[in-house]
């Protein structure tokens, strides 16, 4: 599970009780291209929280028209494509943790 400082989260409530045990004050996702796609969409997504030098990762991934694991939903594009939006995950993400205070970040915009 852990290995140089990366400590794979397989559950999404796993990575919630992270956060609020460990109570970093931002995470930042990554939205990431299916690699096994012909379109490469941007349909699976990484959450990383740094706590302790340690980075605690988290990766969900599309099972239909949502993501598996947040509920996160997939938007088609004007070529039928699923992908997800960067702005709505920022707000889930953040409504997810609000109770908390953490910042959320996109690591294109940090």
């Amino acid at each position: 599970m852990t290995s140089e400082g990366h400590v794979r989260i397989r559950s999404w409530e796993e990575f919630k009780r992270q956060v609020r045990e460990k109570k970093p004050t931002s995470i930042v996702y990554i939205l990431e291209q299916n690699a096994m796609s012909p379109n490469k969409e941007l349909t699976s997504l990484r959450i990383i929280m740094l706590h302790d030098k340690r980075y605690y990762i988290f990766f969900d991934f599309p099972k239909g028209e949502v993501l598996r694991e947040t509920g996160i939903p997939l938007h088609k594009d004007k070529k039928g494509i699923l992908n997800l939006d960067e702005d709505e995950v920022k707000v889930i993400l953040k409504k997810q943790f609000e109770k908390e205070k953490i910042e959320v970040f996109s690591f294109w915009t940090t």
